[in-house]
């Protein structure tokens, strides 16, 4: 009900924003993305930085039903309209750019396990209407896409992604990092970032407990003080960021030890960041099924993938491609002695990154920004 409730209010606000006239240096990005990795919100800063000749409207949390019919204005006055999710437009001369928000690695749309047909086919009628031109990185990334939502392989731009600037050339230093998030300034150190995926959509009561009660890895042999105690005796540290639903939940959202520290979302908004305007300058990335670990291939750091719950993953919901252990770059671990041990061995990877870099990212570019201006402003 709240589904059909908020299509109809989505059809009602479009329709009063079509008497808006639409302004030629109007855009308007909407952004579903948040502070983690967000195409949307890092190509605005871009263009209110080194285009002020366009007028720059970023919305979010996008989609909204508590957006003001000043905002819904805004939309409908835009000519170009980027999007990080399901692509939007209310005019047909208006030129819907889709930045989507990562390159698929779980199964989703219409190649899913856990959704539905009914809605998967609609929403690939969306993408056959409303999407102008899809931004795409390599022709690996236009396969992925295809397969979970239909899209025509006329409406894909090998442009690359914004968020790979920020990556790249991150605004916030290590040295930073280590002050902000730990009190230290021991450029020495390394910094490592966990990031998993959505787990909650595994509806797995067991490991969702162990992620309420401090248990952030999900591992059967978690324990924080040994894992603070070797990561100290590394001289290393951690930053945990979290899916915000799972931050909900968690009972300890701030750690009280030395090298572990939470990063939320609050944090990045009030410093007006995106992630990925300080993951580059992070050390190495622990994850579970996170597509972040493409784009962090560009880094060309170790990656350490946790997969005890693999098992339930594909099952839930799936992945697009595998077997998982053996194709990704990067130690499998299931428990936390052995998430350790990868973390203290010598990085062997670098040549199956550097072949996973290659084929998901064929667009190399000393801005990728700048490539989607250009797309934008020659419409081609």
């Amino acid at each position: 009900m709240k589904n059909i409730l908020f299509r109809l209010y989505l059809n009602l606000m479009r329709s009063g924003a079509k008497l808006t006239r639409i302004k030629e240096n109007k855009v308007v990005i909407l952004n579903g993305a948040g502070r983690s990795g967000s195409n949307g919100y890092l190509f605005a800063k871009y263009l209110r930085q080194h285009h002020p000749e366009y007028d720059v409207a970023l919305v979010e949390p996008w989609p909204s039903s508590h957006l003001p019919l000043k905002t819904w204005r805004q939309i409908g006055a835009a000519k170009y309209i980027f999007t990080t999710h399901q692509p939007f437009k209310i005019h047909r001369k208006q030129i819907s750019i889709q930045f989507w928000h990562g390159i698929p690695l779980k199964r989703m749309g219409i190649m899913a396990n856990n959704t539905d047909y009914k809605t998967d086919a609609r929403n690939a009628r969306l993408w056959r209407r409303n999407a102008d031109m899809v931004c795409s990185s390599s022709d690996f990334y236009e396969t992925l896409m295809s397969a979970c939502t239909g899209i025509e392989t006329s409406k894909y731009r090998q442009v690359g992604f914004p968020r790979l600037d920020a990556l790249t050339r991150p605004a916030v230093t290590k040295k930073e990092l280590l002050q902000q998030l730990f009190g230290q300034d021991d450029v020495q150190a390394q910094i490592g970032i966990f990031m998993p995926t959505f787990r909650y959509e595994m509806a797995d009561e067991e490991i969702m407990n162990r992620i309420k009660d401090g248990n952030f890895l999900a591992l059967p042999d978690f324990d924080v003080e040994k894992l603070n105690a070797s990561l100290k005796a590394k001289n290393q540290f951690l930053i945990v960021k979290l899916h915000p639903y799972e931050m909900r939940l968690f009972k300890k959202q701030h750690s009280h030890f030395s090298n572990i520290s939470f990063l939320n979302n609050d944090f990045l908004y009030e410093q007006d960041f995106d992630l990925y305007e300080l993951l580059g300058s992070t050390d190495f990335l622990i994850t579970d099924f996170s597509s972040i670990y493409f784009d962090y291939l560009n880094l060309n750091k170790p990656i350490i993938f946790i997969t005890a719950y693999l098992e339930q993953y594909e099952k839930t919901r799936g992945l697009l491609f595998g077997p998982f252990k053996e194709v990704v770059p990067g130690k499998c671990v299931n428990t936390q002695t052995q998430l350790l041990e990868a973390v203290a061995a010598p990085d062997h990877y670098q040549a199956k990154r550097q072949y996973w870099r290659n084929l998901t990212n064929e667009v190399q570019s000393a801005s990728y920004c700048e490539q989607v201006f250009t797309l934008m402003t020659k419409k081609y």
